[in-house]
């Protein structure tokens, strides 16, 4: 009884500074990750703050050689009244808000019945078809553009918002990221349902899509910001200013007296707000997508 009392403090002693190691290491790394994040936060939010306090002024002081956060005349609105005067704002936004809208639609619904098919059907030629999507994620959409071009000359499509549109709708890295999460769904639940009479349809719509919610969320978020910033391929497919979308009439609106720095910054804040905003809203969907989509990969 007595080695007994004498040996349990003195392997509690020798335990206990091993327990505390573990938790000083995560401590300390946990303050190193925020540490660079908050560095990259910074880093990001100088350029836009910089870009905010320019669109802010007037045309003299932006293109001031001496630099300066603060105008000598003052902060003025005078550069987001002339891209106003200057172009059809509200026009283009809401082709950019349609087409990018109608762009992610019809990506999720074609990303996910190509992802289910891959991740639960079995048929002729399903892992060449997977190597061909893996391979096309790495080309660069540049290269697609004369083909895609006279593909829509081909169909009377030029000038139209489906020229917009249909060639934005596949998505290879979403369907491979939505086949991933979609490969973690235990088929017990789809056995059961086949038990009970279910459709294939049926197991889809009402239990593969209701339990992958986060990541369709983060897809068509990612999607729709895609879309959103597209400026190349609505450039060359539209010359008609009715159907311009936002960054793309953005750029019509020039001077006759050079760069105009300060109209510049006005144009790129008229443009990246709704993203913003997009963030702002669905922040915890985009995170909470993007760690599932983490989760799934492994």
């Amino acid at each position: 009884m007595a080695t007994q009392t004498l040996t349990r403090p003195a392997a509690r002693s020798a335990s206990a500074p091993r327990l505390r190691q573990p938790r000083t290491k995560m401590t300390a790394g946990r303050t190193a990750v925020l540490a660079v994040a908050a560095i990259l936060a910074v880093l990001w939010l100088i350029p836009f703050a910089w870009a905010t306090a320019t669109a802010f002024k007037s045309e003299t002081d932006a293109a001031a050689p001496k630099v300066s956060w603060i105008p000598p005349s003052g902060f003025t609105a005078d550069a987001f009244v002339k891209v106003f005067q200057d172009g059809n704002i509200p026009l283009w936004t809401w082709n950019s808000l349609y087409t990018s809208a109608a762009i992610t639609v019809i990506t999720l619904a074609i990303s996910a019945l190509v992802a289910y098919a891959l991740s639960r059907i079995d048929f002729r030629g399903k892992k060449v078809l997977m190597t061909v999507i893996i391979a096309s994620i790495i080309i660069p959409p540049p290269v697609l553009i004369i083909p895609l071009f006279y593909q829509m000359v081909a169909l009377h499509m030029i000038d139209t918002s489906w020229a917009i549109i249909l060639p934005q709708v596949i998505h290879p890295a979403m369907v491979f990221v939505l086949k991933k999460f979609f490969d973690q769904i235990p088929r017990e639940l789809e056995e059961a349902a086949v038990m009970d009479g279910a459709s294939r349809m049926r197991i889809f719509t009402q239990i593969i899509l209701p339990l992958s919610r986060p990541i369709l969320a983060a897809v068509a978020i990612f999607v729709f910001i895609s879309a959103w910033n597209n400026f190349l391929w609505p450039f060359i497919s539209t010359n008609d200013g009715s159907i311009l979308t936002l960054p793309v009439g953005l750029q019509t609106i020039k001077s006759a007296y050079g760069i105009q720095y300060a109209q510049n910054m006005a144009s790129a804040l008229l443009a990246a707000l709704p993203l913003i905003l997009v963030f702002l809203f669905f922040q915890r969907q985009i995170i909470k997508g993007v760690a599932t989509t983490g989760l799934a990969g492994t």
